[in-house]
Protein backbone atom coordinates (compact mmCIF):
# COMPACT_ATOMS: atom_id res chain seq x y z
CA UNK A 1 0.00 0.00 0.00
CA UNK A 2 2.84 2.67 0.67
CA UNK A 3 4.36 1.81 -2.98
CA UNK A 4 1.06 2.74 -4.50
CA UNK A 5 0.42 5.67 -2.24
CA UNK A 6 3.80 7.26 -3.21
CA UNK A 7 3.86 6.09 -7.41
CA UNK A 8 0.27 7.64 -7.33
CA UNK A 9 1.56 11.12 -5.57
CA UNK A 10 4.89 10.80 -7.72
CA UNK A 11 2.60 10.45 -10.80
CA UNK A 12 0.01 13.54 -9.78
CA UNK A 13 3.54 15.70 -9.28
CA UNK A 14 5.32 14.84 -12.48
CA UNK A 15 2.26 16.13 -14.37
CA UNK A 16 3.46 19.12 -13.18
CA UNK A 17 6.03 18.75 -15.79
CA UNK A 18 3.66 17.31 -18.45
CA UNK A 19 2.31 21.15 -18.57
CA UNK A 20 5.86 22.17 -18.93
CA UNK A 21 6.11 20.01 -21.40
CA UNK A 22 2.91 20.80 -23.60
CA UNK A 23 4.69 24.25 -23.44
CA UNK A 24 7.41 23.22 -24.66
CA UNK A 25 5.99 21.37 -27.78
CA UNK A 26 2.99 23.70 -28.73
CA UNK A 27 3.95 26.87 -26.84
CA UNK A 28 0.83 28.72 -24.70
CA UNK A 29 -1.90 26.92 -23.70
CA UNK A 30 -5.42 28.10 -24.16
CA UNK A 31 -7.15 29.68 -21.26
CA UNK A 32 -10.37 27.20 -21.98
CA UNK A 33 -7.89 24.63 -21.08
CA UNK A 34 -6.49 26.40 -17.99
CA UNK A 35 -9.95 27.40 -16.80
CA UNK A 36 -11.79 24.14 -17.62
CA UNK A 37 -8.95 21.54 -15.99
CA UNK A 38 -8.49 24.16 -12.75
CA UNK A 39 -12.31 23.91 -12.60
CA UNK A 40 -12.43 20.69 -12.88
CA UNK A 41 -9.76 19.79 -10.18
CA UNK A 42 -11.55 22.21 -7.58
CA UNK A 43 -14.90 20.07 -8.40
CA UNK A 44 -13.35 16.92 -7.69
CA UNK A 45 -11.08 17.65 -4.62
CA UNK A 46 -14.64 19.60 -2.66
CA UNK A 47 -16.57 16.72 -3.48
CA UNK A 48 -14.06 13.72 -2.03
CA UNK A 49 -13.47 16.23 0.94
CA UNK A 50 -17.03 17.19 1.66
CA UNK A 51 -18.95 13.76 0.77
CA UNK A 52 -16.19 11.51 1.61
CA UNK A 53 -13.46 12.09 3.64
CA UNK A 54 -15.00 14.49 6.36
CA UNK A 55 -17.78 11.29 6.71
CA UNK A 56 -15.17 8.65 7.18
CA UNK A 57 -13.22 10.91 9.71
CA UNK A 58 -16.30 11.19 11.83
CA UNK A 59 -16.84 7.52 11.65
CA UNK A 60 -12.84 6.75 12.33
CA UNK A 61 -12.94 9.09 15.27
CA UNK A 62 -16.58 8.85 16.40
CA UNK A 63 -16.91 12.10 17.75
CA UNK A 64 -18.38 14.70 15.06
CA UNK A 65 -17.03 17.98 16.57
CA UNK A 66 -13.55 15.93 16.95
CA UNK A 67 -13.82 15.59 12.92
CA UNK A 68 -15.02 19.57 12.51
CA UNK A 69 -12.22 20.28 14.39
CA UNK A 70 -9.46 18.27 12.56
CA UNK A 71 -11.12 19.52 9.14
CA UNK A 72 -10.29 23.20 10.07
CA UNK A 73 -7.03 21.96 11.52
CA UNK A 74 -6.10 21.51 8.29
CA UNK A 75 -7.16 24.34 6.79
CA UNK A 76 -5.51 26.70 8.82
CA UNK A 77 -2.14 24.55 8.09
CA UNK A 78 -2.29 25.31 4.77
CA UNK A 79 -3.61 28.51 5.41
CA UNK A 80 -0.78 29.61 7.62
CA UNK A 81 2.08 27.75 5.34
CA UNK A 82 0.06 30.12 2.23
CA UNK A 83 0.63 33.18 4.58
CA UNK A 84 4.02 32.53 5.64
CA UNK A 85 5.11 32.24 1.87
CA UNK A 86 6.36 35.48 0.64
CA UNK A 87 4.68 37.86 -1.28
CA UNK A 88 6.77 38.45 -3.99
CA UNK A 89 6.97 34.68 -4.47
CA UNK A 90 3.45 33.78 -3.42
CA UNK A 91 1.13 36.76 -4.23
CA UNK A 92 -2.22 36.94 -2.02
CA UNK A 93 -4.55 38.49 -4.04
CA UNK A 94 -4.73 37.80 -7.99
CA UNK A 95 -2.50 40.02 -10.20
CA UNK A 96 -4.52 42.17 -12.08
CA UNK A 97 -1.53 42.94 -14.84
CA UNK A 98 -2.07 41.89 -18.24
CA UNK A 99 1.12 41.99 -19.88
CA UNK A 100 4.27 41.57 -17.81
CA UNK A 101 7.48 43.52 -19.39
CA UNK A 102 9.56 40.83 -20.72
CA UNK A 103 12.30 41.90 -18.27
CA UNK A 104 10.68 40.22 -15.29
CA UNK A 105 9.49 37.38 -16.85
CA UNK A 106 12.49 35.07 -15.95
CA UNK A 107 12.15 36.24 -11.93
CA UNK A 108 8.09 35.47 -12.68
CA UNK A 109 8.55 31.84 -13.77
CA UNK A 110 11.36 31.49 -10.98
CA UNK A 111 9.22 32.61 -8.05
CA UNK A 112 6.09 30.84 -9.51
CA UNK A 113 7.98 27.62 -9.53
CA UNK A 114 9.27 28.01 -6.15
CA UNK A 115 5.93 29.10 -4.84
CA UNK A 116 4.24 25.77 -6.28
CA UNK A 117 6.90 23.64 -4.79
CA UNK A 118 5.91 25.30 -1.38
CA UNK A 119 2.83 24.58 -1.81
CA UNK A 120 2.85 20.93 -3.19
CA UNK A 121 4.22 19.88 0.17
CA UNK A 122 1.53 19.44 2.24
CA UNK A 123 -1.00 18.87 -1.51
CA UNK A 124 1.44 15.64 -1.79
CA UNK A 125 0.81 14.52 1.55
CA UNK A 126 -2.94 14.87 1.15
CA UNK A 127 -2.91 12.79 -2.09
CA UNK A 128 -0.82 9.42 -0.52
CA UNK A 129 -2.67 9.99 2.49
CA UNK A 130 -5.91 9.69 0.87
CA UNK A 131 -4.23 7.33 -1.22
CA UNK A 132 -2.88 5.37 1.80
CA UNK A 133 -6.19 4.60 3.62
CA UNK A 134 -8.77 4.57 1.09
CA UNK A 135 -7.73 3.14 -2.60
CA UNK A 136 -11.22 3.74 -4.22
CA UNK A 137 -10.32 7.04 -3.42
CA UNK A 138 -6.79 7.23 -5.09
CA UNK A 139 -7.47 7.09 -8.61
CA UNK A 140 -10.02 9.96 -9.08
CA UNK A 141 -7.98 12.34 -6.10
CA UNK A 142 -5.06 11.54 -8.46
CA UNK A 143 -6.68 12.44 -11.35
CA UNK A 144 -8.01 15.61 -9.92
CA UNK A 145 -4.51 16.81 -8.95
CA UNK A 146 -2.87 15.55 -11.89
CA UNK A 147 -5.08 18.25 -13.63
CA UNK A 148 -4.47 21.09 -11.72
CA UNK A 149 -0.85 20.44 -11.62
CA UNK A 150 -0.70 20.36 -15.59
CA UNK A 151 -2.07 24.33 -15.52
CA UNK A 152 0.93 24.56 -12.70
CA UNK A 153 3.57 23.37 -15.00
CA UNK A 154 2.32 25.66 -17.99
CA UNK A 155 2.38 28.53 -15.00
CA UNK A 156 5.99 28.08 -14.49
CA UNK A 157 6.86 27.05 -18.10
CA UNK A 158 5.50 30.06 -19.96
CA UNK A 159 7.01 33.14 -18.77
CA UNK A 160 10.38 31.11 -18.52
CA UNK A 161 10.51 29.85 -22.16
CA UNK A 162 9.41 33.37 -23.06
CA UNK A 163 12.22 34.65 -21.47
CA UNK A 164 15.31 32.66 -22.04
CA UNK A 165 13.71 30.76 -25.36
CA UNK A 166 14.69 27.56 -24.12
CA UNK A 167 11.23 25.88 -23.61
CA UNK A 168 12.64 22.49 -22.67
CA UNK A 169 14.83 23.89 -19.79
CA UNK A 170 11.70 25.78 -18.97
CA UNK A 171 9.74 22.61 -19.06
CA UNK A 172 12.60 20.39 -16.81
CA UNK A 173 11.86 23.93 -14.10
CA UNK A 174 8.60 22.85 -14.19
CA UNK A 175 9.31 19.28 -13.55
CA UNK A 176 11.47 20.06 -10.78
CA UNK A 177 8.69 22.27 -9.23
CA UNK A 178 6.43 19.19 -9.25
CA UNK A 179 8.73 16.65 -7.34
CA UNK A 180 8.06 18.37 -4.21
CA UNK A 181 4.50 16.11 -3.66
CA UNK A 182 6.23 12.91 -3.39
CA UNK A 183 8.79 14.87 -0.66
CA UNK A 184 5.85 16.37 1.37
CA UNK A 185 4.45 12.91 0.80
CA UNK A 186 7.59 11.31 2.32
CA UNK A 187 7.84 13.51 5.20
CA UNK A 188 4.73 13.73 6.30
CA UNK A 189 4.39 10.08 6.45
CA UNK A 190 7.40 9.95 8.17
CA UNK A 191 6.40 12.11 10.91
CA UNK A 192 2.96 10.54 11.59
CA UNK A 193 3.48 6.87 11.07
CA UNK A 194 4.95 6.04 14.65
CA UNK A 195 1.12 7.30 15.54
CA UNK A 196 -0.93 5.11 12.99
CA UNK A 197 -3.61 3.92 14.55
CA UNK A 198 -7.69 4.61 13.90
CA UNK A 199 -7.66 7.72 15.69
CA UNK A 200 -4.84 9.05 13.85
CA UNK A 201 -5.82 7.95 10.12
CA UNK A 202 -9.72 9.91 11.53
CA UNK A 203 -7.88 13.13 12.10
CA UNK A 204 -5.62 12.61 8.74
CA UNK A 205 -8.97 12.21 6.88
CA UNK A 206 -10.38 15.47 7.81
CA UNK A 207 -7.40 17.20 7.71
CA UNK A 208 -6.48 16.41 4.54
CA UNK A 209 -9.82 17.03 3.49
CA UNK A 210 -9.33 20.80 4.90
CA UNK A 211 -5.90 20.95 2.79
CA UNK A 212 -8.31 19.99 -0.32
CA UNK A 213 -11.29 22.43 0.41
CA UNK A 214 -8.52 25.18 0.98
CA UNK A 215 -6.50 24.54 -2.12
CA UNK A 216 -9.94 24.54 -4.37
CA UNK A 217 -11.56 28.00 -3.16
CA UNK A 218 -7.85 29.62 -2.90
CA UNK A 219 -5.90 28.66 -5.49
CA UNK A 220 -7.76 26.55 -8.23
CA UNK A 221 -11.12 28.67 -8.67
CA UNK A 222 -9.78 32.45 -8.62
CA UNK A 223 -7.04 31.42 -10.84
CA UNK A 224 -9.70 29.53 -13.40
CA UNK A 225 -11.87 32.71 -12.95
CA UNK A 226 -8.61 35.12 -13.89
CA UNK A 227 -8.38 33.37 -16.70
CA UNK A 228 -11.53 35.39 -18.31
CA UNK A 229 -13.96 31.91 -18.60
CA UNK A 230 -15.65 32.06 -15.35
CA UNK A 231 -18.51 30.11 -16.58
CA UNK A 232 -16.49 27.59 -18.36
CA UNK A 233 -14.41 26.84 -14.82
CA UNK A 234 -17.88 27.08 -13.08
CA UNK A 235 -19.39 24.16 -15.68
CA UNK A 236 -16.11 22.01 -15.02
CA UNK A 237 -16.36 22.36 -11.67
CA UNK A 238 -19.64 21.03 -11.29
CA UNK A 239 -18.97 18.61 -14.03
CA UNK A 240 -16.16 17.47 -11.80
CA UNK A 241 -18.34 16.83 -8.76
CA UNK A 242 -20.78 14.73 -11.01
CA UNK A 243 -18.21 12.69 -12.27
CA UNK A 244 -17.22 12.25 -9.04
CA UNK A 245 -20.22 11.46 -7.45
CA UNK A 246 -20.82 8.77 -10.19
CA UNK A 247 -17.67 6.93 -9.46
CA UNK A 248 -18.54 6.69 -6.22
CA UNK A 249 -21.59 5.23 -6.82
CA UNK A 250 -20.20 2.82 -8.88
CA UNK A 251 -17.48 1.81 -6.44
CA UNK A 252 -20.23 1.52 -3.67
Amino acid sequence: MFTTALAITLLAGLSTGLGGVLVALKGDIGDRFLAGSLGFSAGVMIYISLVELLPESMEALDNDWSAIAAFFFGVALIAVIDRLVPDDINPHEPSTSTAPQATTLRRAGLMTGIAIALHNFPEGFATFMAAYTDPKLAIPIAIAIALHNIPEGVAVAVPLSRATGNRWRAAGWATLSGLAEPAGALIGFALISPFLGPQTMGFSYAAVAGIMVFISVDKLMPNAIQTGHHHVSVYWMMGGMGLMAASLLMLA
